[in-house]
Order: structure tokens, then C-alpha cells, then sequence
């Protein structure tokens, strides 16, 4: 209670703060004596004012509060014994037998993913681009996966690669692909890699989507020049749209990584992390410490150590990419 009076409090005060500062830009907009080029200043701040204030409200107390939790013995079962542990939670953690296989999962299940996502979404991007007849349906049909939760991508990919009754089984024993069944969920190596089938056929949408949107917004007489000077198809692609495209690209790629390390849900609904741990990644592993082993503790220092690593991830990646630099000619 103590922690959530304090975070009420300072909410209070920034919302006090961006009122109080929202008035006095006002004040001085009317007046002759703030200038235009200082207005121009402070006005992006007071755009994002209203944003800063719904992600405070939203996600700064639950933070905070698995922050702590992160070094407290922090148990459902034992109300009553919460206490700070120090890095004990982190010794545990790193104790456990199958937490390496957890980690290689997770960056398996996340470089597949993207790169998956990424080459589809580019190949359906250049192939919409083109016209040709019901474009618009096709669109509709091709971004359907998008529309879909992850709840019903699961369970599609549940019952279709069931061992017993699934259809994958049944088209490939048709096909004379395979003599028996297979039992993907219950394979180690199998169960993970139809988690990224699901993964690439629900997120091929968005990169085609934003890839999409990007090439729809290149000059044409860009092209038309490169026809001119006889460009083949190749060297246009890689002197003219990809350049263009490259910002669109490397936030998208950023976005999706950060999406695809951080679900869970796909995993919970398709294998539940089974078989043996085979399939768990890092975020459904401490989705499973938190409301299976209702071990709050444990979960919240995985959590903390998550939002590290992908903290550290997204500052390497832009400047690796040099996104202050992408698209500019």
C-alpha cells in the first residue's frame, strides 16, 4: 500500500506538473516576448505530454512493483513470508538445469521467426506491388492472419499438428511424405518448430503491411528514370527500394523481435512448453513460474532480466543499423 500512495502521489504531481507547464506555454504564446523559435521548441513536448502520461499511468506501478518483487521471496502459496531475499532469485534462476535450454530455445524461436517473417513479408510486398485482377480481395485474404489473436492461431496449430487426428499428418501420409504418424507436439525439436510456423504465418502480414506501405511511397520518377538508364531488376531493387524502404525495415524488424521475444501466448496454447521444456522459451517459462508455480519472485527477476536484455538489444541494433543515417540519399 505504502508503494502504490507513493506512485499516486506522483502521478498527482506530473499531471499538476503538465498542466501547470501546458498554461505557462499558452501565457507565453499570446505574448511578444517568447519567440517563435522557442515555441517551436517546446512544442514537441507538449505532444508527447498526454503519451508520457498514459505509459506513467499504465505501466509505471506494475514496474516498479515487479522491480522489487524481483528481489523478495515473493510467493502465492506463503501469503504471510514475503521478504527481501537479495539475488537469490537470480542464483535460482540461473540454477536451474533447464534454464540454457530455455535461453537457446528462445533465440532460435526468435531469429526463425523474424527472418521467416521478414523474407515472406518482403516477397509478398514486391508481388502486391504489381497489379493484377481482385488485388484488393487477394489483399483482404493475404492480411487475414493479422486479424486473428493469438488464442485462435494456437488452437488452429494445435489441433492441425495433433499426433492422432491433425491434418498435417493426413496430408502427408497422402502425399506419401511420411509412412507413419508424427507426433509434433510431443517431439522434442518438433513441438518448437511448429511454434514458428504459427509465428511466421501470423506476422508475414504486418512486415508486408509496412514494407508494402513503404514502396507505395517512392517517387515514380525514380523508376522511370532507372528505366531509362536500363537498370536491371536486380540492381533497381538494391540501389533504389531497398534504400528507401531500409528505415521502414529497421524499425520494423526492431518491433517485431521485441513482439516475438516477449510472447508467450502462442506457446502456452499450442505445447504449453512441453514436451520436457523443449518448446519454452524465456517469457512462457516465466509465465509458467508465475501462475503454475505461483513463484511471483522468481518470475519478476526473470522479467527484470528480460527488459535488460532487450534494453541492450535495441541500443547495439540501432547503432549497428545506423537508423539516425538509413534513408537519406
Amino acid at each position: 500500500m505504502g508503494i502504490l500512495a507513493l506512485y499516486l502521489i506522483g502521478i498527482a504531481a506530473l499531471c499538476g506538473a503538465g498542466v501547470f507547464y501546458i498554461s505557462r506555454h499558452f501565457r507565453r504564446q499570446n505574448s511578444s516576448v517568447m519567440s517563435h523559435i522557442q515555441r517551436r521548441k517546446r512544442e514537441p513536448y507538449l505532444f508527447l505530454f498526454p503519451t508520457l502520461l498514459l505509459l506513467v499511468l499504465m505501466f509505471a506501478y506494475p514496474l516498479i512493483n515487479s522491480s522489487i518483487m524481483a528481489f523478495q521471496y515473493y510467493k502465492l502459496t506463503a501469503p504471510d513470508k514475503v521478504y527481501f531475499n537479495g539475488l537469490d532469485n537470480f542464483r535460482k534462476l540461473f540454477a536451474d538445469s533447464d534454464v540454457w535450454l530455455i535461453i537457446r530455445n528462445s533465440l532460435l524461436y526468435v531469429v526463425a521467426s523474424v527472418a521467416g517473417q521478414f523474407v515472406l513479408g518482403l516477397t509478398l510486398a514486391l508481388t502486391l506491388k504489381k497489379p493484377f485482377p481482385l488485388k484488393g480481395l487477394y489483399h483482404a485474404i493475404v492480411f487475414l492472419p493479422w486479424a486473428f489473436s493469438a488464442f485462435v492461431i494456437g488452437l488452429i496449430q494445435r489441433w492441425s499438428f495433433n499426433g492422432e487426428y491433425g491434418v498435417i499428418n493426413n496430408l502427408l501420409m497422402k502425399l506419401n511424405m511420411i509412412s507413419e504418424k508424427v507426433a509434433w507436439l510431443g517431439t522434442p525439436g518438433l513441438s518448437l518448430f511448429v511454434v514458428i510456423i504459427a509465428m511466421i504465418w501470423m506476422g508475414v502480414p504486418f512486415f508486408a503491411i509496412m514494407i508494402l506501405a513503404a514502396m507505395q511511397s517512392i517517387p515514380a520518377d525514380v523508376y522511370e528514370a532507372s528505366y531509362i538508364d536500363g537498370c536491371g531488376p536486380l540492381r533497381r531493387f538494391f540501389r533504389i527500394t531497398f534504400p528507401y524502404i531500409q528505415p521502414t525495415i529497421i524499425v520494423t524488424v526492431l518491433l517485431r523481435t521485441i513482439w516475438i521475444f516477449n510472447s508467450f501466448d502462442l506457446i502456452v496454447v499450442i505445447t504449453n512448453g512441453g514436451p520436457a521444456n523443449y518448446s519454452q522459451t524465456l517469457p512462457s517459462y516465466m509465465y509458467t513460474k508465475a501462475f503454475s508455480g505461483y513463484d511471483f519472485g522468481l518470475a519478476s527477476s526473470l522479467g527484470v532480466m528480460l527488459m535488460a536484455v532487450l534494453v541492450v538489444y535495441v541500443t547495439l541494433f540501432l547503432r549497428v543499423t545506423q537508423y539516425n543515417k538509413a534513408g537519406d540519399f
